[in-house]
C-alpha cells in the first residue's frame, strides 16, 4: 500500500473524495477477493460501501450497502 488513505469515496460530494487518486486508479482486494463496485472503504474500521443493484435513492445516487471485512486498497498502475 502506497501512501493510500485510511478512507476513500467515488463520490465527489464526501469529504473523503479524491479526485487524483481515483484518477490514478485505486484497486480494492476485500476478503482476499478483487472487488469492481466500491463506493467507499476504510481501513482501519474494516468496511467497504457497495452499490446494491440498479436502484437509487431519490437524489439520483446509488443505493449501498456496507460490508465488513479485510480491505486492502491498492495502486492499479503498481499492480
Amino acid at each position: 500500500m502506497t501512501d493510500l488513505p485510511d478512507r476513500l469515496s467515488i463520490d465527489p460530494d464526501s469529504k473523503y473524495y479524491d479526485e487524483t487518486l481515483i484518477e490514478r486508479g485505486v484497486g480494492i482486494r476485500f476478503n482476499g477477493a478483487e472487488k469492481t463496485n466500491v463506493e467507499e472503504y476504510c481501513v482501519s474500521e474494516g468496511w467497504v460501501t457497495v452499490q446494491a443493484g440498479k436502484a437509487l435513492d431519490r437524489k439520483g445516487k446509488p443505493l449501498t450497502m456496507k460490508l465488513k471485512g479485510k480491505v486492502e486498497p491498492y495502486l492499479r498502475d503498481e499492480a
